[in-house]
């Protein structure tokens, strides 16, 4: 499929987080994006939306752009569009493409009640389970959009294949105790 490639930045994001989250490193940036604000009383992101993380997601997707861009096999397997953008903005795109996808998903559990890294039990849960799974497709096809139109047979191959590594990297997170459940 055309540009699913790109998505293999992703793991960057990771990469870089997990160590940071594991020894609490960059303690100054761990600050809520949404500064402890509230809507109805409840707060709009949480604690677990922070600063620290959404720089490690973009400069962890933009070095992995940038050690991928000089191998070929990927740099090739992209469309003209981005590779015409360069491996930094794809990066940096993709990552605050993570950021942006995870926010609407923060905010609506927030709303509803659901405290961060925690679920809710039942249809919603899964629901939500489901979302966080691949909701950083839906971010990254919106920022990648001032620079490449992904094709919808692209973007649904993404959220297949981005979920089923998305859960097996949160399981592997929840091994290394950078994550408090697996799921």
């Amino acid at each position: 499929m055309d540009g699913i490639w790109v998505f293999l930045a992703v793991l960057g994001a990771p990469l870089l987080h997990a160590p940071v989250l594991r020894w609490d490193l960059l303690r100054a940036l761990k600050v809520p994006l949404d500064g402890g604000a509230t809507w109805r009383g409840r707060r709009l992101l949480g604690d677990n939306k922070t600063v620290r993380g959404a720089l490690c997601m973009v400069l962890g997707c933009t070095l992995a752009a940038a050690a991928l861009g000089a191998w070929p096999w990927w740099w090739d397997g992209l469309p003209r569009e981005l590779r015409d953008a360069g491996p930094l903005l794809v990066g940096a795109l993709v990552g605050a493409g993570i950021v942006l996808g995870e926010l609407p998903n923060s905010f609506a559990k927030r709303q509803l009640g659901i405290a961060p890294g925690t679920q809710r039990r039942g249809a919603a849960g899964w629901a939500f389970v489901a979302l966080d799974q691949f909701d950083l497709v839906l971010g990254v096809w919106v920022a990648l959009l001032p620079v490449w139109v992904m094709p919808p047979g692209t973007l649904l191959l993404a959220i297949v294949l981005v979920t089923v590594v998305h859960l097996a990297i949160n399981v592997a997170g929840h091994a290394i105790g950078a994550r408090s459940a697996p799921i």
